[in-house]
């Protein structure tokens, strides 16, 4: 036998093991610690690629309208967006003057309800300041129909003046740019190429400033919320209106000596102006509506100006936002609290009328032999096969003065035709319908666990002289606790959240809040006060879940095993 025999070096890179540097290498050279790296962000990757339809729909069913409900509960831009130079114009003005604003504000709020009924957003805002003050939906509307008047007062000047002023083109003559009027006069809409964008003629801003902001806006409508012809499109009321106020304003002088296109009509135009009968804001607006000389519309309007409000939340809880900050709403305008505090006592009496019940019948289930459990356990799950809304109904049926409980007690004679039980539209009636509902939800989980219990716990318990009842309490039902408390967790919150058999046999005293949430989300439209009550509800859940979780211990609940 030969005394040289072949040796493969052991920092072989075929062999992998350690270099010179001491490291430990995997069979391709590379550091260990990085390829298990590596290894282990490949294994991550595909872990999440595995969950990310799960994550994507529990994203988009569940954490995006939480979100969403918490954003429209103290959202308001709409005041502050509808009404933007009324709210800075009434920004100074004091609510506990007992005065109403002066004539500025009211002309700020000539343009911006003009601007609004053109977009037909006035209306919007009427509803949600009338969650606020009783009357104002209808007051927005008048005067959405109204304010186009007070502006036909120097559009009619103007065009009886001089036929110049009636057609579009003549404006855009003088107010568009040289470039945009090439541009738009070659369009042609039948193309389908989109229309030109209005572009204001350099020096314009300066010179007619009340003319220019309004012509913009009337452009930016007409080109794309319309979509008609703007070249074509004769000017809305408010820009004669605005036309007039420049014309007779701090850049008089400056329009005097203007020399551009439309000069002459515009200086003749100016000359005349000064003769011109004019409007009074305040009087005009007392005329469609007194409400506008009263000061609780602007008070509400100032209150109501900021692009987020505490108001809903405050109306959630029975309060409301004045200019002297939180009050209690009157006693008879007192509804939420006595709802919230229903909702919680009402589902505390299911919970426990579920855990009478269901305790025995999940102990029965446990303990019969396997072929009666499963028998008994069909009937358990059979309510799960039939609708909700029909079982509903069957009991609406049923608990009716005329119906098959009633005509049951009086045939037995435990009461008299005359003193029927009033078992449906009250809070007698929810708490039995919904009992029968969620008590499967109530037996699974007391089962789940009583099926754990081993027998021979209370056999020993009573080989030791306990009675059937001190075996029971002190062995069996300690170990039951947590199917109670899983049960009850269930139920409760399932409860709390009930819409649908409140709603058919609650009538107006067994309602819970969530009826009236719905209400405000498909009757009313007051979206932001059903978030305010909806978020306010999650956090009570939330509050009871924690409460829960530092008395009992959430790590002592157990579906079993």
């Amino acid at each position: 036998m030969s005394d040289v025999t072949e040796t493969i070096p052991q920092d072989s890179p075929e062999q992998g093991g350690k270099k010179s540097d001491g490291k430990i290498r995997a069979a391709d050279g590379t550091s260990l610690k990085r390829s298990l790296n590596r290894a282990l962000r490949r294994q991550k990757l595909r872990a999440l690629i595995l969950i990310a339809p799960l994550l994507i729909f529990v994203l988009v069913t569940f954490i995006a309208p939480i979100a969403d409900m918490l954003f429209r509960s103290v959202e308001n831009q709409i005041v502050a967006q509808t009404l933007p130079r009324t709210t800075e114009a009434l920004a100074d003005w004091e609510a506990d003057s007992g005065q109403a604003p002066g004539a500025p504000v009211y002309k700020a709020l000539y343009e911006d309800i003009f601007i609004a009924q053109e977009r037909k957003l006035h209306t919007r805002l009427g509803s949600r300041l009338n969650y606020e003050l009783t009357g104002a939906s209808s007051l927005f509307r008048k005067s959405g129909r109204g304010v186009g008047d007070m502006g036909e007062v120097y559009q009619d000047q103007f065009e009886d003046f001089d036929d110049f002023w009636k057609k579009g083109e003549n404006w855009n003559a003088f107010l568009g740019s040289d470039e945009w009027l090439a541009e738009i006069q070659a369009w042609d809409k039948a193309s389908g190429d989109d229309q030109p964008a209005f572009e204001m003629r350099d020096g314009m801003e300066e010179l007619f400033p009340q003319t220019a902001a309004k012509y913009e806006i009337f452009a930016d409508f007409v080109q794309y919320e319309d979509g008609d012809n703007l070249y074509k499109e004769d000017p809305w009321a408010l820009i004669y209106s605005s036309f007039y106020d420049d014309l007779t304003g701090p850049t008089a002088p400056q329009i005097a000596a203007y020399d551009g296109p439309a000069a002459a009509q515009i200086k003749a135009a100016s000359a005349a102006a000064a003769g011109f009968e004019t409007v009074d804001y305040a009087a005009a607006f007392a005329e469609i509506d007194k409400d506008w000389a009263e000061t609780p519309i602007w008070e509400t309007i100032q209150t109501y100006s900021g692009p987020f409000t505490n108001g809903y939340f405050l109306n959630a809880v029975d309060m409301q936002k004045s200019p002297d900050g939180a009050e209690l709403r009157p006693e008879n305008q007192r509804i939420y609290g006595t709802l919230f505090l229903r909702t919680l006592f009402m589902s505390l009496m299911i919970t426990g009328s579920c855990i009478l019940l269901g305790y025995p019948v999940a102990w029965l289930l446990a303990n019969l032999p396997a072929r009666t459990a499963n028998l008994l356990m069909i009937l358990v799950l059979l309510p799960f096969w039939t609708s909700l809304l029909v079982r509903t109904s069957a009991w609406k049926v049923m608990l009716q003065q005329q119906g098959v409980i009633n005509d049951t007690l009086v045939w037995l004679g435990i009461v008299s035709d005359a003193n029927r039980l009033a078992l449906i539209n009250n809070q007698t009636g929810t708490i039995i319908a919904m009992t029968h509902i969620l008590l499967p939800f109530m037996i699974l989980p007391l089962y789940s666990v009583m099926a754990t219990i081993p027998p021979a716990f209370l056999r020993a318990a009573k080989s030791l002289g306990a009675t059937n009842w001190t075996a029971f309490w002190r062995v069996y039902f300690p170990q039951s606790v947590p199917g109670i408390g899983a049960g009850s967790i269930l139920v409760f919150i399932l409860s709390i959240g009930y819409y649908i058999t409140p709603e058919i046999v609650g009538g107006t005293t067994g309602t819970f809040i969530s009826n009236r949430i719905a209400y405000h989300i498909s009757s009313s439209l007051n979206w932001g006060l059903a978030a305010a009550l909806g978020a306010i509800l999650l956090a009570v859940v939330l509050a009871l879940y924690w409460a829960y979780d530092k008395i009992v211990g959430i790590d002592n609940v157990k579906l079993g095993g």
